[in-house]
């Protein structure tokens, strides 16, 4: 989308096609977080369980924020049967640590597992890592969903990628805790046995790799779930399970104890400055993201604690802005698009990401650019993108992107795309990430590319702020190493 025309209302705020946006933005991940069908979540209430989203609620720390990821993966696929990818994904904080979640929805096609569901465990994973989190998961599946097997047991990044990962990160000191919730089958049954330790419920909770159905059609012999895999079977016999807990609450309690014997993560030992609230308020800006209109430092001062920042090379390479800032006091150094890159801007913010890696502090990348500013062949601009694109590639600091409006070609691997590996990466609604130069964008280019992971998330552009804040503060968590450039030509 290259910008609606933007009226004014009486009040003076823009109208246009963002509030619409927002507003379908909103209606989405409210259906999303339903889960499955009525009949599907009245039947889980049934057997005295806790809906997904309940139990993510009372695992995390009350009053405490919960960073979702991908709440809209599936969006559209599958028939539009697995919202969410039958998964809920996110960091939030559990017993005053800083936790990744990971919480199979059986209200979703019993909690079964789809190439996109294997590919959001994995994302949660990964940020686990990156930022260096505990792992809880909350397990309640029953395996791979099995028409669509052949697209995700083959090859590295498919389902087996989840329990090398857990090893992993295990072997790095990352806690590993499993709930089992409900049953847990095949090759799942993997994600409680790598755990470092884990809880099973009493009469609902199941670890199996052969069901009773398999092991009639297999033997001929009748066994019931419990006997077979249940709770009782395996912290009394087995030793497959560590706890055993009487109820979906009870397991919570447990698993919030296991994270408050892990001690206190790297981020209790850092002192923070409550943060400033901005000067102006972004969503109303937002509508007015125009290629010819709005000048990016104005939403810049949106997002930083109070509006201050300090621009880096103001007067070269305007269409680039670089500013240093805190963000819910966290320093950090904002790379803004402001028009098509052109050689200057992309020299400057070269040298602005260099500056910022020597000094430990974190990049924040703002897309809206119509790509590379190709009628200016003079000022070397091919070799400086290329600088400028293995400056941030190798940039060991966190690095964030919000993809604000219109992110073409080569432009969008140059200001951190999601190939350039940022912690996290979001999208307003009116967001499209094209090759090219074409304007005629499909209405709904987010919600294609959210619905398959290539993002983290659509947010409301309100809330952008917040979210970085978030990030930022998680990101803490992890080390800072130094970073290494490779050979820039000249």
């Amino acid at each position: 989308m290259t910008g609606a025309a933007v009226t004014a209302q009486e009040d003076g705020s823009p109208t246009g096609i963002l509030p619409e946006r927002v507003a379908q933005l909103h209606q989405r991940l409210a259906r999303a977080a339903l889960g499955g069908s009525e009949a599907a979540r009245q039947k889980h209430l049934a057997r005295g369980r806790l809906l997904p989203r309940d139990r993510v609620a009372r695992l995390v720390d009350a009053g405490t924020p919960f960073l979702e990821i991908a709440p809209l993966a599936a969006l559209g696929l599958y028939d539009d049967e697995v919202p969410g990818a039958g998964l809920i994904t996110g960091v939030g904080r559990v017993s005053g640590r800083d936790c990744v979640v990971v919480c199979n929805d059986p209200t979703v096609k019993g909690g079964t597992y789809y190439p996109l569901t294997v590919r959001k465990h994995l994302r949660a994973q990964e940020v686990a890592a990156r930022n260096r989190l505990p792992c809880i998961y909350l397990v309640d599946s029953g395996g791979a969903n099995l028409p669509n097997q052949d697209q995700m047991f083959p090859d590295r990044d498919h389902f087996g990628r989840i329990f090398y990962n857990q090893a992993n990160m295990s072997a790095q000191g990352l806690a590993q805790i499993a709930v089992v919730m409900g049953p847990c089958a095949g090759g799942g049954a993997y994600l409680p046995a790598m755990s470092d330790e884990n809880i099973i419920v009493a009469g609902g909770g199941a670890i199996f790799l052969g069901g009773p159905a398999l092991v009639r059609a297999a033997t001929g012999e009748q066994v019931t779930t419990e006997d077979l895999g249940g709770g009782d079977v395996h912290t009394r016999l087995s030793g497959v399970a560590d706890h055993l807990a009487r109820d979906d609450s009870h397991a919570i309690e447990l698993a919030r104890s296991c994270v408050a014997r892990l001690g206190p993560g790297a981020l209790a030992a850092r002192s923070a400055l409550p943060p400033r609230e901005p000067v102006h308020a972004l969503r109303g800006l937002a509508s007015q993201l125009t290629d010819d209109g709005l000048d990016v430092r104005q939403i810049v001062q949106h997002i930083v604690d109070g509006g201050a920042l300090e621009e880096f090379k103001a007067r070269f390479g305007p269409s680039l802005a670089c500013c240093f800032s805190t963000i819910h006091s966290v320093p950090a150094g904002i790379v803004a698009s402001n028009g098509a890159l052109d050689g200057n801007a992309a020299a400057k913010g070269a040298h602005f990401v260099e500056l910022c890696c020597q000094r430990g502090m974190a990049l924040v990348f703002l897309h809206h650019t119509a790509g590379l500013a190709a009628n200016q062949p003079d000022d070397g601009l091919t070799r400086r993108c290329a600088q400028l694109a293995a400056s941030i590639a190798t940039a060991q600091v966190p690095k964030f992107t919000v993809i604000m409006g219109r992110s073409r070609g080569a432009a969008h691997h140059a200001l951190c795309g999601r190939a350039a590996d940022p912690n996290f990466l979001w999208a307003w609604p009116d967001a499209s990430v094209r090759l090219g130069d074409d304007e005629a964008a499909e209405p709904d280019d987010a919600y294609r590319a959210t619905a398959r992971l290539w993002d983290d998330g659509i947010i409301d552009p309100a809330d952008t702020r917040h979210l970085l804040g978030m990030g930022l503060r998680i990101s803490l968590n992890a080390p800072v190493p130094p970073s290494r450039f490779g050979v820039l030509r000249f």
